[in-house]
């Protein structure tokens, strides 16, 4: 080795090594806080609502508080049912367990306030109640997939159903909706709605156009006078109930449901049918007025892979059941406008029950016959 050799050293400054570990200790500190903070917020809620289960809890006598602790372990009550059921195993392995809230009777004016806590719920079934509103506590029920309510007194569905994004079915029949909340469009992977028989709806929001994943949708016994425009944008609608409405003519763009299989028409004030719906491929089963239409596409009811059923009233009947009806008004009406409005929603039912299976056991057969007419019969007992 030479002496003369010079070496290179690196020298550096501590004091800057020192400033730059500083400040990386101090920006991890601070992304700690931050997330610690998140953390804290998004418990709040479920904080707050275990407090107020707590104070709840402190205005319960010894007995009402053990009924409560056994609701809450998913017991079987007397009026109210809450069971697990196992769900079907598929290709994939075994599902989490489906949870359903059962509630029947006229004595129910209102939804248990216990029902707050319960938001693992994944169905609700309520049923022939006197319940006139859903809860504000409603949103809370992220997990809810069925939500079946029909015969009831509701009035109107809260925007806040529009949380509800894992809903699949939604059943509010035989109430007394006059309108349909926008918000319910954002609950795209609804796969069945039905609205029968609530009679003050007449028009459905533009928003539902996308409801695309829609396979079945009932606005039977309603006041529409035309297809809802959102109706003809439910891409993948298999099932189209339009029945007992005061529809006088179908859009001539009906043939955009590519994937409709059966199509209900009957009791409404149709002449003709759009030769449009030789256009759907998909359409095997066809049910309208026999006494009225008199315009019907030569393709359509001559093809074999189409059930076209043409159903006809008794005129006597209905003459009949007119004049009872005229009468029935001039007498009280104020008085006996529940009781009949109760007849109507029990009738109502029984008559599309029976039409539903009538028509499921012609789907079988190989002929049917061009004209079916119902008979009302009545046993003195």
């Amino acid at each position: 080795m030479g002496l003369g050799r010079k070496l290179d050293v690196p020298v550096s400054d501590l004091s800057l090594i020192r400033g730059m570990w500083e400040v990386r200790v101090k920006k991890y500190r601070q992304k700690q806080k931050k997330e610690q903070e998140r953390i804290e917020q998004s418990a709040l809620p479920k904080i707050d609502q275990q407090w107020q289960y707590r104070i709840h809890c402190k205005t319960l006598k010894t007995n009402e508080l053990n009924l409560l602790h056994h609701y809450l372990d998913r017991s079987t009550l007397t009026d109210i049912q809450v069971h697990t059921e196992a769900e079907q195993q598929d290709q994939k392995g075994p599902e989490q367990s489906k949870l359903s809230f059962q509630l029947d009777g006229d004595q129910w004016t209102d939804f248990p306030r216990e029902l707050q806590w319960m938001t693992y719920l994944k169905e609700w079934h309520v049923r022939g109640t006197k319940i006139s509103r859903l809860p504000e506590y409603l949103a809370l029920f992220t997990q809810l997939t069925v939500l079946e309510i029909p015969q009831n007194t509701i009035a109107d569905l809260p925007p806040e159903i529009g949380k509800l994004t894992g809903l699949r079915e939604l059943n509010v029949s035989y109430n007394r909706l006059s309108k349909v909340p926008p918000e319910l469009g954002n609950c795209e992977n609804l796969k069945r709605l039905e609205l029968t028989g609530n009679h003050n709806l007449s028009e459905l929001p533009f928003e539902l156009s996308s409801l695309k994943q829609l396979l079945h949708l009932d606005i039977a016994e309603n006041k529409f006078i035309s297809i809802p425009i959102c109706a003809l944008r439910m891409s993948s609608l298999q099932l189209l109930d339009l029945s007992h409405n005061s529809l006088t003519d179908l859009p001539q763009d009906m043939d955009r449901l590519e994937q409709l299989v059966t199509l209900f028409l009957h009791k409404n004030n149709l002449f003709y049918l759009p030769h449009c719906l030789t256009k759907i491929s998909t359409l095997k089963m066809i049910v309208v007025n026999g006494d009225v239409l008199n315009c019907i596409p030569t393709k359509l009811c001559r093809n074999p892979d189409i059930k076209f059923i043409r159903l006809c009233d008794n005129r006597a009947s209905a003459e009949k059941k007119k004049t009872e009806e005229e009468k029935k008004k001039d007498k009280n009406k104020k008085k006996r406008w529940r009781e009949q409005r109760e007849e109507d929603v029990k009738k109502d039912s029984r008559e599309k029950e029976f039409i539903e299976a009538y028509i499921s056991s012609l789907k079988d057969r190989d002929t049917i016959p061009d004209f079916t007419t119902k008979v009302s019969i009545s046993c003195l007992l």
